[in-house]
């Protein structure tokens, strides 16, 4: 019986969908971006004479890169008139969903080296090009010939942002401990002592340059600057665990590769609260309370 060309598009095409939406995000930080981007992407698939395609994933990933590339240009005109900060909307990486086994070593390191916050936040400062290099690159271990015929540019020139986009991130990179009980821990003591009123159990848990990183897009409550004191930081959190509306609830979850809480309130997400931490100690903290960012979290 003869294949549906259709069927066997759509089958082609959902193979690659994981990693069409990895790149996707990565080079956006925003899911809802990242689906639009990989369902133009599916347009274009679907709409293409695939008899000339002898490599459909190297085709896909090429078209999803360049739209991405294009979608990123137009966001980062709109982020500058964002209102505070602006974080990556959570990915639940799923590490610890029931049924799913463990991931090894290799695993977690290219999620802590691609998908954590703190990189995403690094690599906002890239340009379109540089940072779709670098994805490729550092994520997805693709060869710089093969970069180059997705960006169309030469080699050379690949290796040229390659080697710029490295440095960059280095430079800058945060060097954390992302041991998941590591991090549910000190969540758990942090909310403790914040539900306790006890300052003095904060500062112990805080480094001497820990910095507070909220995101609300002007919508909700949050510090619309970084605070970078941990004094100013242990009271801000007393303060909002003492003013907390009664039946809010607290879910732990893996997101971005990292322990996360996650508050519900009515059944809707209220914020993600996430620690890196570095020597034992919490170094930045984030929280993200934009709705548009939180929506995705929803059950």
């Amino acid at each position: 019986m003869p294949t549906d060309p259709a069927t066997d598009a759509t089958a082609v095409f959902e193979a690659h969908r994981p990693l069409l939406q990895g790149v996707a995000y990565r080079m956006l930080g925003r899911v809802a971006d990242a689906e639009d981007v990989v369902q133009d992407a599916w347009l274009r698939w679907a709409d293409a004479d695939r008899t000339e395609v002898r490599e459909p994933r190297a085709y896909l990933v090429r078209i999803t890169t360049r739209l991405a590339i294009d979608r990123l240009r137009q966001v980062q005109s709109r982020r500058e008139s964002y209102v505070g900060p602006w974080l990556p909307e959570p990915l639940p990486t799923d590490f610890l969903a029931p049924g799913r086994p463990a991931p090894d070593t290799a695993e977690r390191a290219v999620f802590a080296e691609t998908v954590t916050l703190a990189v995403l936040v690094v690599m906002e400062a890239l340009s379109p090009l540089e940072r779709a290099v670098f994805v490729l690159r550092e994520a997805f271990g693709y060869p710089y010939a093969e970069i180059a015929t997705v960006l169309e540019r030469s080699e050379a020139a690949v290796r040229q942002l390659a080697g710029r986009a490295r440095r960059h991130v280095e430079e800058r990179r945060p060097r954390f401990d992302v041991d998941p009980d590591r991090q549910r821990e000190l969540t758990e003591r942090f909310l403790s002592a914040a539900a306790g009123g006890d300052l003095d159990g904060l500062l112990s848990l805080l480094a001497a340059d820990a910095r507070l990183v909220g995101d609300s897009g002007g919508k909700v409550k949050a510090p619309l600057r970084i605070i970078e004191a941990p004094d100013k930081i242990a009271r801000f959190f007393i303060g909002i665990v003492r003013t907390s509306p009664a039946g809010l609830e607290l879910r732990f979850l893996e997101l971005n590769g990292g322990i996360a809480l996650l508050t519900h309130f009515d059944g809707t997400p209220d914020s993600v609260f996430q620690l890196d931490i570095r020597d034992g100690r919490i170094q930045t903290l984030y929280v993200v309370r934009n709705p548009d960012k939180l929506a995705s979290l929803a059950h």
